[in-house]
């Protein structure tokens, strides 16, 4: 079974950027489905669609909802694109292993393929 680390970089700003995060949570959501490990990680400027995905009027919360035990937000980026509120009253969880910043080092180091979007 494979692992994979699904990293959202993608902002909040254009309609391909919803398309990254949306196709980001649909692999995810296949490699759950599939009994694979699987982490999503937003970061940079995907942190901003925490908040977003959160709101049930959204039409990709559901999606996200499916996944949601498996984000994890980049604290320091959470941080520069000024969305800790939402981060800290979000389902997700904060990440800082490497100087405030998830460690895709360690995901590759356990074996993890990583995915960006």
């Amino acid at each position: 079974m494979p692992d994979a680390a699904i990293v959202v970089l993608a902002g909040t700003e254009s309609p391909s950027d919803l398309g990254r995060v949306v196709n980001g949570l649909q692999t995810a959501k296949e490699f759950d489905d599939a009994g694979d490990d699987v982490e999503i990680i937003f970061d940079g400027a995907g942190t901003q669609w925490v908040g977003e995905l959160e709101d049930e009027d959204h039409d990709y919360h559901a999606l996200y909802a499916n996944v949601v035990d498996h984000v994890q937000v980049c604290d320091y980026c959470a941080g520069a694109y000024d969305v800790e509120d939402e981060v800290e009253e979000s389902e997700a969880d904060p990440i800082d292993e490497y100087e405030g910043h998830p460690s895709i080092h360690s995901l590759v180091d356990d074996g993890y393929e990583i995915i960006t979007y």
